[in-house]
């Protein structure tokens, strides 16, 4: 397919002229516009256009789904068109930043965050899964492991975990090189400030409930226990925004020719000791808190926490609420050994494609575009993409998207109830039993089941009925 220039002026006009348009980039597969008045957009005329698969608003940005290898030709017209000039995608982001509210601003801030460091945690995850698959009886043989039966493959096991759990071990680490740099400071440093809240000379964490002892440093009479922060997400949060704030100051009034000698050590110096003092026992306290109360509810009245977290977790994806969670999931993974939050998600993601899917059958054969549509993005929600399926497909129609949040519900009660974990976040859609530890596979397999089944079925007779039917 190839674009054609009149379709790309026909966007323009759609989203309100070329007056309209602050400024502008794209990706491998949407424009990414920040828009002066999203009110403007007629999103009908824009998603009746051949070349557009689909529109959505997203962190202050409107974005249209083009196509892979289609994006770059329509954005070369979009800007002869329009006159603007490239920008990058740090200055979209920028712009669309203004759009916000202080709420979506904080959330746009965790999400700067989280997002750079998922490829290693979601590697992570399916690693570890891989590990566990060797090493959990009763998969394969009766009260036995592989390595059990097999013990040449002991090491081989346990190099995996090595490589799958260094990602959790050093967490801080991560974190503090990707805070560090959304907040303006050195990442090198973040990475510095984060490895030094998980030193080997600190007590383990994971070991603080069990310490017969905890170790102190004496201040000046001053008692300060000596604890690490491994799998903790709030210290290293807080204390990269302290040192990247200090780095800034100090960078600005410094003389060159000493900053290399004061900068970065007197940064460090700063934010240790107040992390050690002040913010690590302070966001310890809070941490602990905030995932005992998630825990709480989950414990005490499960079906109610499935309920909401599946039912609305789709939602939360469309205010971009759900970047929040990936704190909540990694602190759940260092203190309760897994989140039982990431399950419900993976199922979430199913249930999106399974009511796209449902679209692509009971579409008219006279509309390609729509079945195209639904049948490519259905895909990209089983693999864990679900942006297509929703805004491209369901969203659109509204009654695949309230049956797809219909099926994760309760499959989400499902899950609640028996208290299935996930050893850590991995793919979200239908790999995602490699991340599921062995012993809830069973309930896992019945709510992808249900996640599949439901929602199409929801789907296919809500459309009979519906007089928002694709033509």
């Amino acid at each position: 397919m190839s674009v054609k220039r009149e379709d790309v002026l026909e966007i323009i006009e759609a989203i309100g002229g070329k007056d309209n348009i602050r400024t502008a980039t794209h990706c491998v597969t949407r424009l990414r516009l920040v828009l002066n008045d999203e009110k403007k957009v007629d999103k009908e005329r824009l998603e009746a256009i051949d070349l557009v698969k689909g529109s959505f608003s997203s962190n202050g940005q409107f974005q249209v789904v083009i196509g892979q290898g289609l994006v770059n030709k329509a954005y070369q017209i979009l800007a002869e068109e329009t006159g603007i000039e490239h920008a990058s995608k740090q200055d979209v982001k920028d712009a669309a930043t203004q759009n916000l509210n202080p709420l979506q601003r904080a959330i746009k801030v965790l999400a700067d965050i989280f997002i750079p460091i998922l490829p290693a945690i979601v590697t992570a995850g399916l690693l570890m899964g891989l590990n566990n698959i060797l090493t959990g009886p009763g998969i394969f043989y009766d009260e036995k492991s592989v390595i059990d039966v097999h013990k040449q493959w002991a090491d081989f096991a346990s190099i995996i975990n090595l490589i799958a759990n260094t990602a959790f071990v050093f967490l801080p680490g991560l974190i503090g090189w990707s805070a560090v740099k959304r907040f303006g400071g050195s990442p090198l440093l973040g990475i510095v400030l984060g490895l030094m809240l998980v030193h080997p000379d600190l007590l383990n964490a994971w070991s603080y409930a069990s310490a017969e002892k905890i170790p102190t440093w004496n201040l000046f009479g001053f008692e300060v226990d000596k604890i690490g922060y491994q799998g903790q997400v709030l210290p290293i949060l807080f204390a990269s925004y302290l040192l990247a704030k200090i780095e800034m100051f100090l960078d600005k009034r410094v003389h060159d020719s000493i900053k290399l000698l004061v900068v970065a050590p007197v940064a460090l110096l700063i934010t240790g000791f107040a992390a050690f003092i002040l913010i690590g026992p302070v966001t310890f306290f809070i941490g602990n808190m905030l995932t005992d109360s998630v825990v709480w509810v989950f414990d005490h009245v499960s079906w109610l926490g499935g309920l909401l977290y599946g039912g609305l977790y789709a939602v939360m994806v469309i205010t971009g609420m759900h970047h929040t969670f990936l704190a909540v999931d990694l602190q759940l993974v260092g203190s309760e050994g897994g989140t039982f939050l990431w399950p419900i998600l993976a199922l979430s993601n199913i249930a999106q494609g399974s009511a796209a899917l449902a679209m692509m059958v009971v579409a008219k054969k006279e509309n390609e575009k729509l079945r195209g549509l639904a049948g490519t993005s259905a895909i990209s929600a089983y693999l864990g993409i679900t942006e297509p399926a929703m805004f491209g497909v369901n969203l659109r129609y509204r009654y695949p998207f309230i049956s797809a949040l219909i099926g994760s519900a309760i499959g989400g009660v499902l899950l609640a109830m028996t208290g299935t974990k996930a050893f850590s976040i991995g793919v979200g859609g239908l790999p995602g039993f490699l991340s599921i530890i062995p012993e809830y596979w069973i309930p896992f397999f019945i709510g992808m089941a249900i996640c599949i089944v439901v929602p199409f079925v929801l789907t296919i007779v809500w459309s009979k009925f519906s007089k928002n039917e694709p033509a």
